[in-house]
């Protein structure tokens, strides 16, 4: 069973329910606005939240002891809600995920990867400002750019 999380519109402000996984885009029940989506995922169900998104999906690679992981987070957070409907935030904890951060590479936590359909995009180590992480993506995924 996918899990779900409870996302208050920035729109309406209605309370709803957004799957980890989902072949459409979440959208408010409501006002039909775009829902910021994120998730955690784990080695069990990366396949299904993240190689399988219908969108391109932000993985953030961190552990709960990384301070840097910890102050990057709200950033990314931010980053999903201003970009709702245009990319999907997925939160890879590498302590309780080992096969994942091994298929990775990963050297560093942080370490943000894009995938779109499963491929890698682009691949960044280490914590930065929001301004710099937006600048990022602006560069790397030149037709997701911020809302007009």
């Amino acid at each position: 069973m996918t899990a779900h999380s409870i996302v208050s519109c920035g729109t309406c402000g209605r309370r709803n329910r957004v799957p980890a996984a989902a072949a459409g885009t979440p959208r408010c029940g409501q006002c039909h606005t775009a829902l910021p989506w994120t998730a955690d995922a784990g080695d069990q169900e990366f396949t299904e939240i993240v190689e399988r998104s219908p969108i391109p999906v932000l993985v953030d690679l961190w552990a709960p002891w990384c301070g840097p992981c910890r102050m990057v987070s709200p950033a990314l957070e931010d980053l999903a809600r201003t970009r709702a409907g245009q990319m999907k935030l997925v939160k890879v904890n590498v302590d309780t995920a080992p096969q994942t951060a091994q298929r990775f590479q990963v050297q560093a936590v942080p370490t943000l990867i894009l995938l779109e359909r499963g491929n890698i995009v682009a691949r960044r180590a280490g914590a930065a400002p929001p301004a710099a992480l937006s600048n990022w993506l602006d560069d790397v995924l030149p037709g997701v750019g911020t809302p007009q």
